[in-house]
């Protein structure tokens, strides 16, 4: 009668109702966010804007990118590329692309100073040749769609902010991609009131998505631009909380059809990918904790109650308890399938993904409290600046 004892029996409820609290408030959290998340609107004049592109080791995605960018319709805009010390042929491919289209321009990028990360200097870089008031800042592995840059520049006119972001739809073709990367739709709409994030600039309501930032150009330099968050990995984050301090809103959009993006495509590109942000979000020292008891109890204990009321509970009330529990946790997941494009085998294994999500980030805790150094693109970085 092991499962059955009267210390199971008395755990038992307890634990259906932490399952059920912890799911419904990110589940009821996202529908909300849902409503506010919303597609950017048409263009209603031409901006003029600089697309700033840092590219490091980029060969096999460099040029659809740029010539994505060039693409855009009703912007008038140039594309700026830095070639940050590439060991491939990215600098080969860009000039061959600015042979034909003069709106290229291709920088070599200046040594690494002490303290800064690569991406950040980059960035800063090319916001200072950039030339116009509009400044986008654009992975190397990201895809404009024609009328995305004209719809994003939009939305942030609309919302009276001065920096905006947006998950692209993220392309995802082998297992721990698929598995994984549909988890940033999840944590940011299931917990970031994003209604609270229009309306305060707290700084700890700053949030983006690094693979592309639209800026006013004097607003950047005003909040220090990249050089008030050089030594960060995790410029989703430390940008916008930069602009927040700074006194500028920031806001999000679904970029879901502006752009899209393969960030990994292995799953050691994933693995290391994701461990060498963590330190600076879920990972730091005050949040692990904290952020475990929630994933694991709302988003884990519903799929571990209900299958245990389906093996030995006897009360009908707490089967159907665990049941609901299981549907919150899932709900989100399954809603984000279709307005977001994600796999749904992803979906239903969404337990799985947040423990292998959990793994990643208390590795990524322990290496910042060892200081053990993480390798990126060829650059050393410890976790713990």
């Amino acid at each position: 009668m092991a499962p059955g004892t009267w210390s199971a029996l008395m755990l038992f409820p307890i634990l259906v109702w932490c399952a059920l609290l912890f799911a419904a408030f990110p589940m009821l959290l996202f529908v909300r966010n849902l409503m506010l998340y919303t597609l950017p609107p048409p263009a209603l004049h031409i901006e003029s804007v600089s697309v700033l592109i840092p590219a490091r080791n980029e060969e096999r995605s460099i040029e659809q990118c740029v010539r994505a960018a060039l693409a855009s319709v009703h912007v008038d805009l140039e594309v700026l590329v830095l070639d940050d010390h590439s060991e491939d042929r990215t600098s080969e491919i860009v000039r061959a692309i600015a042979l034909t289209d003069k709106r290229v321009r291709l920088f070599s990028a200046p040594a690494l100073p002490p303290g800064w990360c690569g991406k950040q200097f980059a960035c800063a870089v090319l916001a200072e040749r950039a030339r116009n008031p509009v400044l986008c800042f654009l992975d190397a592995d990201v895809q404009l769609a024609p009328a995305g840059l004209a719809r994003m520049i939009a939305a942030m006119r609309g919302g009276a902010s001065s920096l905006i972001s947006g998950f692209p739809r993220q392309i995802t073709r082998t297992p721990l991609e698929q598995l994984l990367l549909p988890l940033m739709h999840f944590l940011l709409l299931g917990f970031l009131p994003l209604d609270r994030m229009r309306k305060s600039l707290q700084p700890s309501f700053g949030a983006g998505c690094g693979q592309i930032f639209i800026a006013e150009r004097e607003a950047y330099s005003r909040a220090g631009g990249h050089r008030a968050i050089r030594n960060s990995r995790h410029d989703g984050i430390t940008l916008p909380r930069a602009f927040r301090r700074a006194g500028f809103k920031t806001d999000l959009c679904d970029a879901t059809a502006a752009a899209r993006c393969r960030m990994y495509r292995n799953a050691r590109e994933v693995f290391w990918g994701l461990l060498k942000n963590a330190a600076e979000a879920m990972a730091a020292p005050p949040l692990i904790v904290p952020w475990s008891l929630l994933l694991f109890l709302g988003q884990v204990l519903p799929f571990l109650v209900f299958a245990y009321a389906c093996t030995y509970a006897q009360s009908q009330t707490l089967a159907l308890l665990s049941l609901a529990a299981l549907l919150f946790s899932l709900l989100p997941r399954l809603v984000a399938v279709f307005r977001f494009k994600q796999p749904l085998f992803a979906a239903l294994l969404h337990p799985l993904a947040i423990l292998v999500f959990l793994a990643i980030q208390w590795l990524a805790f322990l290496r910042a409290v060892l200081r053990i150094p993480e390798t990126w693109k060829g650059r050393s970085y410890f976790e713990a600046q």
